[in-house]
C-alpha cells in the first residue's frame, strides 16, 4: 500500500526502536523525514538511506552506522542489535501515524480551500486594473525619471521611485529600454506569468503603461508597490550608498533570514504547485528578492518568467533561443546542456540564494571555478567548519548566545539550513528537495528559533 509514496514526512511522533527494514524496499520513496525521533540502533545503508539530501534524521540521538556523509558515530556490538519489538507492531504503529497525518492535512486543505473561496471577492474587490497611470502621470510622480529617483537598473529597464499626486501613494516604475532587443518580449512574459498569480511574498503588480512620451516615442512601464527596504542583495552585499546614516552596514539577524528565506520558498511552492499553469521565475537571484517594511520578503522581475501549459500534460517548457536563463552562479548546470525550463532547475537557484543567504557569499565570488562552487564550499565544510563558513555579520549575533540554548539552537538550525541548502542543490536535478518540504522545514527551524527566544 505504501509502495508508491514519493515523500513520506514522520518527524516529531516520538517513534522509537530501530528504523523498519521495509523503508529500504519503498523504491518510490523520494523524500524521508523521520527527523526528532527517539529511533536507535544501526541506520540503514540501502534503498532510501543511500541517498544523503534526500534522508532526514536530525535530534535522532542513539542512532550510529548508516553512510559516512551522515557522521553518526560508529556503532558498537552492544547497539547494532536489532530490535526486541516485534516488526509488525512498529510498522502498524507507523502506518496509523502516517494515517492520521493524512486525514489531519486533508481536513486542514479542505478547510483553507472553503476560507478562500470566501476571501476571494473581498480582496479582489479593488481591482489594480482600476489604477489608470498615464506617461504623464508617471513622469511627474518621478520628476521626469530623474537620476535622483533611480533606485535600480535591470537587464531590460531602469526602476524609479514615484510618488503619485493624486494621493500620495509611493510607487516604483520599472520604465522599459525598447531600443534593447528581447525587452517588448520580456514586458509580455511578466504581464502574461503575473495576469492570474496572488500571493503575499509575489512583488505586486499594480498596474501597466503603454502609450507614447512627449518626443512621441514608444513607452512601456510597469507600476509595483514600492519596497521601502530595498533588495536582498542591498543587505547582503550593501555598497557605501545602501549603508546606514552612521555609516554602518545593513545586518540581517538569523531569525530575519529565516523568515525571507520562508518567504521566498513560499512564493515559489505557490508558482510551482498551486497553479493551474505552473510559473517559472527563471532568474531567482537576491536582487530580485524585495523587502517591504515588516522586511517580509516579495519575488519580483518576471521578465525571463514562463508559464508551463499543464493541460498538454508537458512539466516541460522550452527555453527561448536566447539559451540559458537566469544568471551565472544562480542557474542549475543542467541549463547549459538542455533546452528545457523545469521546476528542479530553479530549487537549485533556491539552494544557492540559501547557501548565500548565510554565508554571506556571493556564488560569483573568485574563488569559485571550474568544479568549485558555493555548493560544495559549503558541503565540504559541514559540520566540523559551520562557523568558520558563516557570514561574519551573523556570527556576531551567535556569539552573543554562546554557552546558552540559545546559542545550542542557533547553531543546530543553522547546520540544518545549509543541509536544505545543499540537499537543493545538488547536480542531479532528480535528487534536489521538493520546494513545498523545503518551505515545511524552514517553518519548522524557524518555529525552533522562535521556542529558544530568538527573535527578530
Amino acid at each position: 500500500m505504501l509502495r508508491n509514496v514519493k515523500e513520506l514526512d514522520l518527524s516529531h511522533n516520538n517513534l522509537s526502536g530501530q528504523i523498519p527494514e521495509f523503508f529500504e524496499a519503498l523504491y518510490s520513496l523520494e523524500i524521508l523525514n523521520l527527523s526528532y525521533n527517539n529511533f536507535d540502533g544501526m541506520l540503514l545503508t540501502r534503498g532510501i538511506f543511500n541517498n544523503v539530501s534526500a534522508t532526514f534524521i536530525f535530534g535522532n540521538d542513539k542512532l550510529c552506522g548508516g553512510m559516512p556523509e551522515f557522521h553518526l558515530p560508529k556503532c558498537s556490538s552492544r547497539n547494532s542489535g536489532r530490535r526486541l519489538i516485534p516488526k509488525w507492531k512498529l510498522a502498524i504503529s507507523i502506518f496509523f501515524g502516517v494515517l492520521g497525518i493524512t486525514l489531519v492535512l486533508a481536513l486542514m486543505y479542505f478547510g483553507w480551500l472553503k476560507m478562500k473561496k470566501r476571501t476571494e471577492p473581498a480582496s479582489s474587490s479593488k481591482d489594480d486594473s482600476s489604477l489608470n497611470l498615464s506617461y504623464r502621470i508617471l513622469f511627474k510622480a518621478t520628476s521626469g525619471f530623474s537620476s535622483t529617483n533611480l533606485i535600480g537598473v535591470g537587464a531590460f529597464g531602469s526602476v524609479y521611485k514615484g510618488v503619485l499626486d493624486e494621493n500620495g501613494a509611493v510607487i516604483a516604475v520599472k520604465a522599459l529600454n525598447l531600443t534593447l532587443h528581447g525587452t517588448v518580449k520580456s514586458f509580455i512574459s511578466e504581464c502574461e506569468a503575473l495576469r492570474n498569480v496572488r500571493h503575499r511574498n509575489l512583488l505586486k503588480v499594480l498596474t501597466v503603461c503603454s502609450g507614447t512620451d512627449y518626443r512621441g516615442n514608444e513607452f512601456k512601464a510597469l507600476v509595483y508597490e514600492f519596497m521601502v527596504n530595498g533588495s536582498l542583495e542591498d543587505w547582503l552585499h550593501p555598497s557605501p550608498s545602501s549603508a546606514n546614516v552612521d555609516g554602518s552596514a545593513h545586518k540581517l539577524s538569523l531569525i530575519q533570514r529565516i523568515n525571507i528565506s520562508i518567504d521566498v520558498a513560499s512564493a515559489l511552492d505557490y508558482l510551482h504547485n498551486h497553479l493551474q499553469n505552473p510559473v517559472i521565475h527563471c532568474d531567482l537571484k537576491p536582487s530580485n528578492v524585495l523587502l517591504d517594511g515588516e522586511m517580509v520578503g516579495h519575488v519580483g522581475d518576471f521578465g525571463l518568467a514562463k508559464v508551463v501549459n499543464e493541460s498538454t500534460h508537458n512539466t516541460k517548457a522550452k527555453m527561448s533561443s536566447a539559451g540559458v536563463r537566469g544568471t551565472v552562479g544562480y542557474a542549475a548546470p543542467e541549463y547549459g546542456m538542455e533546452s528545457i525550463v523545469l521546476r528542479e532547475g530553479y530549487v537549485y537557484s533556491y539552494g544557492i540564494l540559501l547557501l548565500e543567504m548565510f554565508t554571506g557569499m556571493s556564488p560569483t565570488n573568485e574563488m569559485f571555478r571550474e568544479n568549485f562552487n558555493l555548493h560544495k564550499f559549503v558541503e565540504e565544510a559541514l559540520p566540523e567548519q559551520l562557523l568558520e563558513i558563516t557570514d561574519p555579520l551573523l556570527l556576531q549575533e551567535m556569539e552573543s548566545h554562546i554557552g546558552t540554548g540559545r546559542g545550542n539552537a542557533a547553531r543546530e538550525c543553522l547546520e540544518m539550513v545549509y543541509r536544505i541548502g545543499v540537499a537543493c542543490s545538488v547536480q542531479a536535478r532528480r535528487e534536489r528537495t521538493n520546494i513545498a518540504i523545503v518551505a515545511a522545514q524552514l517553518h519548522f527551524i524557524g518555529d525552533k528559533l522562535h521556542a529558544a527566544g530568538l527573535q527578530g
